[in-house]
């Protein structure tokens, strides 16, 4: 993919990511202000589609928005560019969309 549109998927990516971030973030301080318990947050999770599908998309445009800033910061202070730069950086964005979506469904299914 060219310099171009990774900077343009990353851009998209952040703008979707922001409000989810911020739901989240929001719903960590609500359940904690809340008193629950990692158990009852799960019990109130469980088999919700929406909640996977929340998380599912959080998880996925995290696994494309981290990959294109980690491959910048290598390129900026290792010098390493080329295709092997490219198939980590891909790896790495398969990895945390596999590591990602097995929570997802460990936390939704009923």
């Amino acid at each position: 993919m060219t310099p171009a549109r990774l900077f343009l998927a990353q851009r998209l990516t952040a703008l979707i990511l922001a409000p989810l971030v911020l739901v989240h973030l929001a719903l960590i301080l609500f359940a904690v202000e809340g008193g629950l318990s990692a158990a009852e947050i799960l019990a109130r999770t469980r088999g919700s589609v929406g909640w996977a599908a929340f998380y599912g998309l959080f998880v996925l445009v995290a696994a494309i928005h981290a990959p294109i800033g980690l491959r910048n910061v290598v390129h900026e202070h290792t010098g390493w560019r080329g295709r092997s730069l490219e198939v980590a950086m891909v790896a790495l964005g398969l990895l945390l969309a596999g590591l990602g979506a097995r929570a997802v469904i460990a936390v939704v299914a009923p």
